[in-house]
């Protein structure tokens, strides 16, 4: 194999990696805000799980500014 080729597959892998591990942040972000919801609403109780839902719906905000924020710095290295 060609040194280009090499290097290529290698900036792919690291793509891959990046982006995955993006996406777990995601998942955390959003586990965090949603348990954090439900034991304010354990705590003190409603009828419609408002903290859930209001906490839930907000730590989706913040993962996607955070995956924006991410991919838009990740293009501006690979430039």
């Amino acid at each position: 194999m060609s040194n280009n080729k090499i290097e290529k597959q290698r900036k792919q892998l690291n793509s891959y990696a990046r982006y995955s591990g993006i996406a777990i942040q995601m998942m955390a972000i959003i586990g965090i805000g949603t348990f954090a919801g439900v034991k304010l609403d354990e705590l003190y109780p409603n009828n419609y799980n408002i903290y859930t839902i209001v906490l839930s719906l907000a730590f989706v905000l913040i993962s996607i500014y955070i995956v924006i924020k991410r991919i838009l710095s990740a293009s501006k290295d690979d430039n």
